[in-house]
């Protein structure tokens, strides 16, 4: 349960905003639009960062942002980001396969070289404290140019806010994945 009231229609013209971009991207309201509508600085600072991303990260393969996106929501344990994640990967075209199989790389045969090593950056990067060796590091540089590797400690650094602000509100899991074709695996177990 939210540790803050959800606002669905909230008032002030920034959440209102909000509220109709979400509802239009999404279909619904989405949980950590409703419970940001409590605060318009926060709500606006939100809204000028993913737009940026949006608009300005490109370098990295759409795979691999994808990946590292959903082995940090799974380390921090959001299961709103999770079952976000899961529909956009079903829905951006990642291999049902790998994204069924995320939770579970270093035991799947289904990840490259190259995604094994943005995985285990994801969580390294993600572990509190961070620590990313030099050797980690190396391997990730030999499969990424700069420009991708900035981008990928990036993403995992936004999706570290993103998961950390949907966990420490208390927001659950929507359903997106229920709209997918194959169900979701259980990742708490």
């Amino acid at each position: 349960m939210a540790h803050v009231p959800l606002q669905e229609d909230a008032t002030g013209i920034v959440p209102r905003l909000a509220g109709r971009y979400t509802r239009r991207r999404f279909g619904q309201m989405v949980e950590p639009t409703a419970a940001a509508s409590h605060h318009s600085g926060v709500l606006v600072a939100m809204g000028v960062l993913e737009t940026a991303v949006e608009l300005g990260w490109r370098k990295l393969d759409p795979t691999l942002r994808w990946l590292a996106i959903q082995a940090t929501g799974t380390r921090i344990g959001c299961s709103w980001c999770i079952d976000y994640g899961y529909y956009e990967g079903m829905h951006k075209g990642v291999d049902p396969a790998k994204v069924r199989a995320v939770t579970d790389w270093r035991a799947s045969n289904l990840f490259d070289d190259r995604e094994r090593v943005v995985l285990e950056y994801a969580e390294a990067a993600t572990s509190c404290p961070a620590e990313v060796s030099e050797e980690l590091a190396a391997r990730v540089r030999a499969h990424l140019s700069d420009a991708e590797y900035v981008e990928l400690a990036a993403w995992v650094a936004l999706e570290n806010f993103r998961s950390r602000f949907n966990a420490g509100l208390g927001l659950r899991s929507q359903g997106f994945s229920d709209a997918c074709d194959i169900p979701m695996r259980d990742v708490t177990a």
